[in-house]
């Protein structure tokens, strides 16, 4: 799955509403809403409650962008009743209502004709106390989970006070899984012979919330008969969302927020690893509560002095010095996470004002180096466990048989927790991830579901306030008039720079012109940035570019097959080593050769063949597929590094090295022809010398102090995927020679599966996986007094008065604008303008 159109609940609402799938321009949305504080913490109360809508009917690369969210409701502040939004949230659902039955009237421009446009609502997205405010299921106390309801295993502990998860996931395991009969680990004394907690379909949960009289918080008398409710069965209100004709059929109505529970979730293990004040869950209390529930005589009190004994899973000072040393050093590629040694407290060895998507980072990707020589085996392998976790939930592409094993392993994961931490460690924010890889596998990738985005918004909507008198009135002038520019701006010239057209921040340049007979190393798209200084290529360095790129070149392939043939043809015992290293010596020579004694016709493969001038340019900055690379002494004083780089080889594996130099060649005859190479400086790759793989988490690491044997500098930049380097935060000296690999992931790249391109649709989805950029988004809204219309690519054609059966002018159609390159700041504190809009009344 790489698109909600791909998920079962789709297929599912598809075949429950024919007539409404009938129609492949029919739009789906998603709803989000949740609350900021435009004074932020120093100001004065005040919470102010947007209500995001955003369509799903758009290609991966556009879905969940912020020119395609819609700013429908805002609850206004300061005191707002949050339990009674569904009031504020009635014309939406009547619109929503009238969407779905009658539709409006719309122009599809690719078939210049009239359509019924109809709209379907097919869940929301939200953080748990949000979660709560529209589902009307309360998120607090011991029936918290949604999924589980009446059927939770949660508790109160005797002595902290808390209610506690803990031994609430023995269930979930298969019947004969050893977990359920272990009596020592758990609740001491009690083993589990209980089924799941089955999941209910919405028609279900709509006859339970029936049965037990729950009311609209529209209706006067609701709040005190909700109330009575709610203290047994956990329901609040009868949610206004199941008034929409279609929702109780609709397989997931509320998403859990994966953003925010991976955030908790690092908080707390961070916090309880490093027995921070105030968060810690190692105290007095949670001995007391573990000695009456768990069977851990080594961490009984003990009878001389009365203490407890230190936690496997807390670690020293000396390692929390050396923990904190290596965060502030630590250095990661621009744009990959904000500079973390501004969110560090020596003093108290704690985290502060860091941002949510800093925790995604740490807990996805640093956790298992940060922990992996501070913790014991035991635990450091079960927090790694729970960190691939969410690094497979949270990929671009799901498959259902990875989520099928994700559901299998999530509960044993928090088991193995559950052997380590104290009871009082499991909240509720533990124990939904069990529930997660479900609704990954029902509902699709968890981007489309999460808050990144809408935090983003809410960042946006927060500096459109210039009146703090009138928050909500200032947002509303500010969104409108920003919905027109935007409408405006399709009709400027291509050179005029607007909020709409900038440049992506690793722009390569877009699309060379190609002419006929070109070879891909002279056309592949790259940007290169900063002065270039001149220099010539040495003998040695000419003949390992050429040798390169010629095996490199896929036109020149045919030609290498050859001189192979006939190297075996006159050799017929050659090794395969010997045939390599006639490539590396004779090939380059042998084509030259070639090409001029059979007269090629191909400019291209021509001057290929006579080889680079000597004399070069080399630059300290290139942006290519995405990426943004610069050499290692470019990088040596800044606080972001991108020199990592890594390059595949089918026989051998993975080669990373550090860019040494980027080297632009230049060919000779015209037309001009360019490409650009990194010269590099490999590691080795021999196994368990240079580099090492964890055989069960894949986890690589790489010897930064030996170096290939071989003279093999240059790859092409086109090859290039990027790497970054992290050292261990060890106290033991056998680590400081091996550093962690990260593989990074390019910005604004979608990367499809191979299956995508093979593989037929169904009819029933052809619009959302192959047509969607000559139907969904050519519809066109109508409005009072005139018809938007909309091409293809998404931009807007002509704006023109309703016409029921044909159009009397033709409209021309202007292209989107590609704005101009900007030169890229290299200020190492510039933060990100993406970077998400933290909520400051976040009470998870």
């Amino acid at each position: 799955m790489r698109h909600p159109s791909d998920s079962k609940a789709w297929k599912h609402f598809n075949k429950t509403h024919p007539f409404f799938a009938a129609e492949p321009r029919n739009v789906r949305f998603g709803l989000c809403t949740d609350g900021f504080q435009p004074f932020g913490h120093s100001g004065r109360k005040y919470s102010s409650w947007p209500v995001i809508v955003t369509p799903y009917n758009f290609p991966p690369g556009m879905c969940m962008k912020e020119v395609y969210m819609f700013l429908t409701v805002i609850v206004p502040g300061p005191n707002n009743r949050k339990q009674k939004i569904d009031v504020y949230l009635q014309p939406l659902i009547k619109e929503l209502t009238l969407l779905w039955e009658t539709g409006v009237e719309a122009f599809d421009i690719s078939k210049k004709q009239n359509f019924q446009l109809r709209a379907a609502l097919m869940w929301t997205i939200n953080d748990f106390p949000a979660y709560s405010m529209l589902s009307g299921w309360s998120t607090a106390g011991n029936l918290a989970c949604p999924y589980c309801m009446e059927e939770a295993q949660s508790f109160r502990l005797c002595h902290g006070g808390k209610t506690t998860w803990f031994d609430s996931h023995r269930i979930f395991p298969d019947h004969n899984h050893p977990f359920r009969r272990d009596r020592k680990n758990f609740h001491k004394g009690q083993s589990i012979r209980r089924l799941p907690p089955p999941l209910r379909t919405g028609e279900e949960i709509l006859k339970q919330i029936c049965e037990l009289g729950l009311r609209n918080v529209t209706d006067l008398d609701a709040e005190e008969v909700n109330g009575r409710i709610c203290r047994c069965y956990g329901w609040k209100k009868r949610s206004i969302f199941w008034d929409l004709p279609y929702w109780s059929s609709n397989m997931i109505h509320h998403n859990l927020d994966v953003m925010h529970i991976e955030k908790n979730i690092f908080d707390n293990v961070f916090n309880t690893n490093l027995n921070v004040d105030g968060k810690i869950k190692a105290n007095t209390k949670a001995h007391e509560d573990m000695v009456n529930y768990c069977d851990r005589p080594q961490l009984a009190k003990n009878p001389i002095d009365g203490n407890y004994p230190k936690a496997a899973y807390t670690i020293e000072k000396i390692q929390k010095i050396s923990l904190f040393n290596w965060l502030e050093n630590v250095k990661f590629p621009d744009g990959y996470v904000s500079n973390l040694s501004r969110c560090l407290d020596t003093d108290m060895y704690k985290l502060f004002g860091i941002k949510s998507h800093d925790y995604h980072v740490f807990m996805q990707r640093l956790m298992p180096i940060a922990f992996r020589e501070l913790l014991p085996s035991n635990v450091w392998q079960a927090l790694t466990e729970l960190s691939l976790f969410f690094k497979d939930l949270t990929s671009t592409v799901l498959r259902v048989v990875d989520m099928e094993r994700l559901e299998e392993d999530i509960p044993q994961i928090l088991c193995k927790l559950e052997h380590i931490f104290p009871p009082g460690f499991f909240n509720s924010m533990d124990h939904v991830p069990v529930h997660l890889p479900y609704e990954a596998r029902i509902v699709g990738p968890v981007q489309y579901r999460w808050m990144y985005p809408f935090e983003r918004y809410l960042r946006t909507l927060k500096k459109m306030i210039g009146n703090k008198a009138s928050v909500e009135g200032s947002i509303c002038e500010a969104y409108l008039m920003m919905e027109s520019t935007q409408l405006f701006s399709h009709y400027f010239e291509p050179h005029v720079m607007t909020h709409n057209h900038n440049v992506a921040r690793n722009n390569d340049g877009g699309v060379m012109e190609d002419l006929e007979g070109n070879l891909s190393i002279f056309t592949h798209p790259g940007r290169l940035w900063g002065e270039g200084k001149k220099r010539s290529l040495s003998l040695e360095e000419i003949k390992a570019a050429q040798t390169y790129i010629l095996r490199n070149c896929v036109k020149v392939e045919p030609f290498l097959s050859m001189y192979i043939q006939r190297l075996q043809e006159e050799f017929p015992n050659l090794s395969q080593d010997q045939i390599n290293e006639s490539l590396e010596t004779w090939f380059a020579i042998w084509f030259k050769e070639y090409v001029r004694c059979n007269h090629i016709e191909n400019q291209f493969l021509r001057s290929l063949a006579h080889g680079p001038l000597i004399s070069t340019k080399c630059y300290p900055v290139y942006f290519v597929n995405g990426y943004k690379f610069h050499t290692e002494c470019h990088g040596s004083a800044r606080s972001i590094i991108n020199s990592g780089v890594c390059i595949s080889d089918t026989n051998i594996g993975d080669y990373y090295g550090q860019i040494q130099e980027i080297i632009q060649l230049e060919y000779h005859e015209e037309p001009l022809k360019q490409t650009v190479l990194f010269k590099c400086e490999w590691f080795d790759p021999t196994v368990n010398v240079g580099v090492k793989e964890h055989n069960q988490y894949k986890l690589v690491d790489v010897n930064h102090h030996h170096r290939f044997n071989k003279y093999e500098p240059f790859i092409l930049a086109m090859q290039a995927t990027q790497v970054c380097y992290v050292p261990y935060p060890s106290t033991k000296k056998d680590k400081d020679d091996w550093v962690a690999i990260l593989k990074v992931k390019p910005r604004d790249v979608i990367e499809l599966p191979d299956e995508a391109i093979t593989s037929t649709p169904e009819p029933a989805l052809l619009f959302q996986v192959e047509e969607v950029k000559v139907h969904l988004i050519d519809m066109n809204f109508t409005t009072d007094e005139n018809i938007i219309f909309i091409d293809p690519n998404g931009d807007v054609i002509e704006m023109v008065e309703p016409i029921n059966d044909e159009l009397l002018i033709e409209n021309p159609k202007f292209e989107k604008e590609s704005s101009e390159d900007e030169c890229e700041t290299e200020d190492e504190n510039k933060e990100d303008d993406e970077e998400e809009f933290e909520e400051e009344t976040d009470d998870d």
